[in-house]
């Protein structure tokens, strides 16, 4: 069989400078935001035990510091435009044959460090889980929980059988910390749709609620 038929017209999509360039931001945001999340929970965590150990000697420093550079000063802002330029060259990085090399060689080696290897591995395993949102969950449901009354967006990850029984199992994740969450076991009447697909629905819950659609 042909791969095309040639009788039928080819539909090609015509897009203005504008809309390549805002495509082309998306598409390279999001793929640096897929390489620096792990990373980045990787990072704040180690901080976060480095800081507690290092407490009694940190803010000595710092003011050493200061004393020794005299820039003691920080630009409200600095912060976030360096972080999305970050994401980004990250992005652009991951998208050719150098950074793909660069990327798969430090994972290799976080993957080998002790203490580093349990966090980055888990945090890069959930960046994967909301990047294929569809293949991990089937679809975006609303349960009743934790009372009734109170409706929670959930995930179906499972239907079962028990005792004769069906159950549909639905991930409920926390916010704002969507790592962690319960499988809980409804039945198929308490199980609603919420009107979301899986994709928008991971948004909803990654921005806290911010983001719905």
């Amino acid at each position: 069989m042909p791969f095309l038929d040639h009788d039928l017209p080819l539909q090609t999509e015509t897009l203005t400078f504008t809309e390549k360039i805002i495509r082309h931001l998306r598409n390279t945001f999001t793929k640096g935001l897929f390489v620096v999340i792990p990373l980045g929970i990787t990072i704040f965590i180690l901080k976060f035990l480095f800081n507690f150990v290092d407490g009694i000697l940190g803010p000595h420093l710092a003011t050493a510091y200061s004393y020794i550079t005299h820039h003691p000063g920080y630009i409200p802002g600095l912060g976030m435009l360096s972080g999305a330029l970050v994401i980004y060259v990250a992005g652009l990085a991951a998208g050719n044959i150098m950074g793909k090399f660069f990327f798969h060689w430090a994972d290799s080696v976080l993957a080998r460090i002790p203490v580093v290897k349990s966090v980055y591995s888990s945090s890069k395993q959930l960046t994967q889980v909301f990047k294929e949102g569809r293949g991990a969950y089937s679809r975006a449901v609303f349960v009743e929980w934790p009372r009734q009354g109170v409706r929670a967006i959930g995930f179906v990850t499972a239907e079962v059988i028990d005792r004769g029984e069906p159950y549909i199992v639905v991930y409920v994740p926390t916010m704002p910390n969507p790592t962690s969450g319960f499988a809980l076991f409804f039945r198929p009447e308490d199980v609603h749709d919420s009107g979301m697909t899986v994709e928008e629905a991971v948004k909803f819950v990654v921005s806290g609620g911010v983001v719905v659609h």
